[in-house]
């Protein structure tokens, strides 16, 4: 317990209120860009929760800066899932859970959560974030597994077929 308040004791105590808040203000660096590739849907119907969907996640690819100069780079493993709820109020709930393997072997588990609200006809739409959690290995990549991260979720290129465009960034 007292490991755990020495962690939250970052801010000096002589401090002002108002420092002490703009000292923890988080601020984001970005990490790296997934294509994911989709299969098709499947509709297991409606639930008491509301209307689900199922979207197979068949492979893709992953690159990016990552973190303190170690970039990171590699394939999604197919067979992951986007397990989504379609709610009363027509937004969507999506979990997806998939793994990452890099290009040198690390094998990366990732359960991405997140809300998407289509806009009313005529306003702009509001962008897409998710709040994704991984599970690496410990080593080169644990900096995943101690970081928080936010990320952005849109359609990726028609090039790349069924796909979504993921890009995670680091809160610091």
């Amino acid at each position: 317990m007292k490991r755990l308040l020495a962690a939250f004791a970052i801010v000096p105590a002589f401090a002002s209120p108002a420092a002490a808040q703009e000292a923890n203000v988080p601020d984001a660096e970005f990490a790296f860009e997934e294509i994911v590739k989709l299969g098709p849907a499947v509709a297991p119907g409606e639930t008491p929760k509301g209307n689900r969907n199922i979207i197979p996640i068949t492979g893709g690819t992953f690159e990016g800066p990552g973190f303190a100069g170690e970039g990171i780079k590699g394939e999604i493993v197919p067979g992951g899932w986007d397990w989504q709820l379609i709610r009363a109020d027509g937004c969507v709930e999506i979990e997806a859970d998939y793994f990452l393997k890099t290009d040198d072997g690390a094998v990366i588990n990732v359960v991405n959560k997140g809300t998407l609200c289509f806009p009313e006809p005529g306003s702009a739409a509001a962008p897409a974030r998710t709040h994704p959690v991984f599970e690496a290995p410990l080593g080169k990549y644990d900096w995943l597994n101690r970081s928080a991260f936010v990320g952005t979720l849109e359609l990726a290129d028609p090039t790349n077929g069924p796909a979504v465009k993921i890009r995670f960034f680091r809160m610091k």
